[in-house]
């Protein structure tokens, strides 16, 4: 057995009530490949978590988009790991790019986070990824293996991670980076985990690529050899996140 292909929706600070129960309908009515072939996980904003995961068909996941570096406390505003475990929520997303570049959340920190969330029994989406700027500067590789760093050196065991590579620049932008592109990437930071972790985590860890996915463009990016599902923005809130998660059987078939 490879890698099991992977597909998360983000549903980023999205929703009223109305629209969440729209989106789950849409996510219970659709026909997608059995979780032998596809794992999916949708992270809406934090208020929605418990219903959304109430109402969910049970082989799909909800993630949280966020969590606290440490133990709760006097941290206004903040979530604990331990507080959604106890909620029953199996997963969250750290170091998202928004988070980075809105919040100024270091690598370090992202790494932080990654180690405390994995500590409490979460599973963890962790983004990394590069800005125009340094992709056109020719840093990408520098500032992703850089990003990855700070999570390997303050983790042991990898089992409950998935890397996301995001560039910055195609994030809800219309601009995706091409198959060839995004396989590049995924493919030196496969290297990189080789090197500096081990060839077993190398082998076994998901890469997943997010960056304005739709419906037209999964297939032919699914089909790259290290990219093993994707971490969806807006297409998570619309009809065509199904096609994206069918985009699943290019691998299997």
């Amino acid at each position: 057995m490879g890698r099991k292909f992977f597909v998360g929706g983000n549903w980023k600070c999205n929703g009223t009530t109305d629209q969440v129960d729209k989106i789950v309908k849409i996510l219970n009515e659709g026909q997608v490949p059995s979780p032998d072939v596809v794992e999916v996980v949708v992270s809406p904003p934090y208020v929605f978590l418990p219903v959304v995961k109430s109402q969910l068909r049970p082989e799909f996941q909800v993630a949280a988009q966020n969590c606290w570096v440490k133990k709760g406390g006097a941290f206004t505003g903040e979530i604990s790991a331990e507080m959604l475990v106890n909620l029953g929520v199996p997963s969250v997303i750290l170091g998202h790019s928004e988070r980075r570049s809105l919040l100024g959340e270091s690598s370090e920190f992202v790494g932080d986070k990654v180690a405390y969330a994995l500590a409490q029994g979460l599973k963890v989406i962790a983004c990394v990824g590069e800005t125009l700027e340094q992709r056109e500067s020719g840093s990408t590789m520098d500032v992703v293996s850089a990003q990855t760093k700070a999570i390997a050196e303050r983790i042991k065991d990898w089992t409950n991670v998935v890397i996301a590579y995001e560039p910055v620049w195609a994030i809800g932008t219309g601009k995706v980076a091409t198959p060839a592109q995004a396989q590049e990437v995924h493919a030196v930071l496969r290297d990189w985990l080789k090197t500096n972790v081990s060839p077993e985590v190398a082998e076994s860890t998901r890469i997943i690529y997010g960056g304005s996915v739709t419906a037209a463009n999964c297939k032919e990016l699914a089909g790259q050899p290290d990219l093993d599902g994707f971490l969806v923005g807006g297409a998570s809130l619309k009809l065509e996140f199904i096609d994206i998660i069918n985009s699943a059987t290019v691998k299997s078939a």
